[in-house]
């Protein structure tokens, strides 16, 4: 599979600070590629590097196999952006906005109905911008990036701001770009939980650095199970299990978190409890989420993601 962008090197200096230090993205085409990291990680940095908006200190990028460097005007006539809040006129309506810019690109008029069609704005094209809620507006910006039919867009956290069925409404649009219209997504975002529902692929930064790239199901494979026991005894419990080589550690409360290395284990250690007189409350195992790779892949300790 080719990829849509490569990148090797890439690197962004301010004064001595590496903003972004020599990484090589590897987005492969028709894919959604979910680019996550801490903040001041890099990645607003690494977008605007991607669009031509900033150069960078060391490092070639290539879109579509062509050096942004050499054909910067080729490569984003088919790139199209949305970086957090779309610029919309107001006072104009939604197909006024989109025709404004349809003149900008000297492309045919027609091109405004099928982008409307594909973000399912149709029925609220002749509305003034200003009475279009948050959700409207993303999907507004969105069609101005598929305006020029781009076979690459890029997103710097699309959903940012909106509500759920905003959100809900984004992310079914940039799911089935691929499939349907053979548009490759780069997006950023802080919502780990809604780029595991649409990426087919993930890149994480962190400190400038590439600390993880590759297909989800790749991440998700490091996903591990603990045991959650809860007990009317849960230091006699823990004596107990520490014993057999059971590691496991408080939660404060009654219960611990009981590393296993496979789910069996859970019918032994319910046997262990119940031979030794430890009445158990609560047995049940928990699944690591994509966030608890995150932040131990970043060792953020506990720092939410962005």
């Amino acid at each position: 599979m080719s990829n849509a962008i490569a990148t090797l090197g890439l690197t962004c200096r301010f004064g001595s600070i590496a903003a972004v230090n020599g990484i090589d993205l590897n987005v492969p085409e028709n894919s959604v590629y979910g680019f996550l990291g801490p903040n001041g990680a890099g990645k607003t940095t690494t977008i605007r590097m991607l669009l031509g908006l900033l150069r960078p200190t060391q490092g070639e990028i290539h879109l579509f196999d062509l050096s942004l460097k050499e054909n910067r005007s080729a490569i984003l006539s088919k790139t199209g952006s949305l970086v957090e809040t779309p610029s919309l006129y107001s006072h104009l309506t939604g197909f006024e906005n989109l025709e404004v810019l349809q003149r900008l690109l000297n492309i045919d008029k027609s091109h405004i109905a099928r982008v409307l069609s594909v973000v399912r704005l149709e029925q609220d094209a002749r509305r003034p911008v200003k009475q279009y809620s948050l959700g409207m507006k993303q999907r507004l910006g969105l069609a101005a990036a598929l305006l020029g039919e781009p076979r690459l867009l890029i997103l710097d956290e699309p959903t940012n701001g909106l509500d759920p069925a905003g959100i809900l409404e984004i992310r079914k649009l940039l799911q089935k770009m691929p499939e349907e219209h053979g548009i490759t997504v780069f997006l950023s975002s802080h919502l780990l939980s809604e780029v595991e529902q649409m990426a087919t692929h993930i890149g994480i930064l962190n400190a400038g650095s590439m600390i993880f790239q590759g297909p989800l199901k790749e991440l998700q494979s490091r996903r591990h199970e603990h045991l959650y026991l809860e007990t009317d005894n849960p230091r006699a419990a823990m004596s107990l299990l520490a014993g057999r080589e059971w590691l496991c550690h408080p939660d404060g409360s009654s219960g611990l978190k009981v590393e296993i290395r496979k789910r069996e284990e859970t019918a032994d250690i319910n046997k262990l409890m119940v031979q030794n007189n430890i009445g158990v409350f609560q047995l049940s195992l928990i699944q690591s989420s994509l966030e608890d790779i995150f932040l131990t892949l970043t060792n953020s300790n506990g720092e939410k993601p962005s």
